[in-house]
């Protein structure tokens, strides 16, 4: 059996083109099906007004977000400067007289800056002292109550 080759390739072309065409016209099909099933019910003006609206949208939440992220930038350096740890120690500076009506109390923000406040009391007074602190430490000589109430309020 002898076969020209010039005889079977057109007749492959043609199968294979006749393939090629098949596998577009179904595509064109399905896309069409789902572009009338996408616009069902809706005008194309319809959908720029959907497309404008959503725009708008878009440009109001992103004003939005960057009103929240400056709120949020302030209010974090804010909270630094709040009073993160506070710690209250209670003792007796005379073992004579009385119970545990003496005290300290160290509050500290985030930077362990802050203020010892501290009281003594006995029958006959009470004497109140305050205390700055900057990074951890006083200019001021601290008690062993206060250094134990700053040690206890750090974050």
């Amino acid at each position: 059996m002898n076969i020209k080759l010039d005889t079977v390739f057109p007749l492959v072309f043609f199968i294979l083109t006749g393939i090629a065409i098949l596998i577009g016209a179904v595509w064109i099909f399905v896309t069409e099906k789902r572009l009338k099933r996408f616009f069902l019910g809706k005008k194309a003006k319809d959908l720029e007004d959907t497309i404008i609206m959503l725009e708008t949208e878009i440009k109001n939440l992103s004003k939005a977000r960057e009103s929240i992220e400056k709120e949020l930038s302030v209010m974090n350096a804010k909270l630094k400067k709040s009073i993160r740890g506070l710690e209250v120690i209670r003792f007796n500076p005379f073992p004579d007289q009385g119970s545990n009506q003496s005290f300290a109390i160290g509050m500290l923000n985030e930077e362990n800056d802050g203020l010892v406040v501290s009281s003594l009391y006995s029958r006959d007074r009470m004497s109140v002292f305050a205390k700055p602190i900057k990074n951890g430490q006083s200019p001021y000589e601290l008690s062993v109550e206060e250094k134990e109430a700053l040690q206890k309020a750090k974050v």
